[in-house]
């Protein structure tokens, strides 16, 4: 496997991930909410409830997967190692947390389901997470989410700021963060079929059918979903699937399709080339971000602000109406 020292985030941050984060951080109510959520909530709760319901894996708790984690650490010079810990959970799932204190979390239906190939690849798509110091926006987002219609106004001063426009751009970015994350999972296994391998069994493996999926047969349907954007009414439903205002239900990660879509791109690209190549930017090593607006937003950013404000104007209009 690669190893890549001093490497530094922007070597894989996918555009799109820039260029959402960079919107949101511009929309207004963004600064409140920031200074908000770190006056009242920290990341130290998880990591105690971790510690006492989870099993944290070392040398010598779940040895083997404890070995993969920290080659992955090392190939994307992450410093501090963050913690790993497995959960009694059956639902396929990983997620990372914290910024001072960031740590990993396996379920054990996803060990149950995967080789240690797709674990790895999975450990360095979390990795990714942390690496781009996305972890700090993404409990920020559970947790205006989470709170901000129940307590509001009265209690933290949120009020109308938390309006359906910032809720959109948080999804928004974090569908796109997912990108980023792939990245690093396809840098770290140098290889794209475990990677894709990987995406097809968490949108659908099975442990007694699993033999009788295709990845050829999974790239072919990513084709054909790549084809449905030629009729703009299934651009429409695509985009109501992400975000179904209604029942206040957003999607957290792109279509598996659509993320095996990107990876080719970026696989086949020179970029990747330079990069396997050992040209790429360096710094120290990092996976922290602070949460501080960004102050000379790009022209792509200053549209995607535009796009969102508009859309939250929208949604604003369809409330109106519902009302009168």
């Amino acid at each position: 496997m690669p190893t890549y020292p001093d490497i530094s985030c922007e070597t894989f941050r996918h555009p799109l991930d820039r260029q959402a984060e960079q919107a949101l951080r511009s929309l207004p109510g963004f600064d409140l909410v920031a200074t908000q959520f770190i006056k009242f909530f920290y990341e130290r709760p998880q990591m105690v409830y971790h510690m006492g319901n989870s099993i944290q894996v070392g040398a010598r708790q779940y040895s083997s997967v404890y070995q993969i984690f920290r080659e992955c650490v090392r190939d994307l010079d992450i410093s501090p190692e963050p913690v790993l810990f497995v959960s009694q959970t059956p639902v396929v799932n990983a997620y990372a947390l914290g910024q001072e204190e960031p740590n990993i979390v396996l379920n054990t239906g996803l060990l149950d389901l995967l080789t240690p190939t797709e674990i790895r690849t999975v450990i360095a798509h979390e990795l990714g997470h942390l690496k781009c110091g996305h972890t700090i926006l993404i409990q920020m987002a559970t947790w205006v989410i989470s709170t901000a219609n129940y307590i509001g106004a009265r209690t933290l001063g949120l009020g109308n700021l938390v309006s359906s426009g910032l809720i959109f751009a948080f999804y928004e970015w974090k569908r796109k963060a997912e990108l980023s994350a792939d990245r690093a999972a396809l840098m770290v296994m140098d290889d794209l079929k475990p990677v894709m391998q990987t995406m097809m069994k968490l949108a659908g493996g099975s442990i007694q059918y699993g033999h009788e999926c295709s990845l050829d047969e999974f790239i072919r349907q990513a084709e054909r979903f790549q084809e449905l954007d030629q009729d703009s009414l299934n651009q429409v439903y695509k985009f109501l699937l992400y975000n179904n205002f209604p029942q206040n239900l957003f999607l957290t990660h792109p279509f598996a399709v659509e993320r095996i879509t990107y990876l080719q791109q970026w696989a086949n690209s020179a970029e990747y080339g330079q990069i396997r190549q050992g040209n790429y930017p360096r710094s120290p090593a990092q996976n922290a971000v602070n949460v501080q607006t960004e102050s000379s937003p790009s022209a792509a950013t200053e549209d995607l602000r535009r796009q969102i404000e508009e859309l939250q104007r929208e949604i604003e209009r369809i409330k109106k109406r519902g009302e009168e």
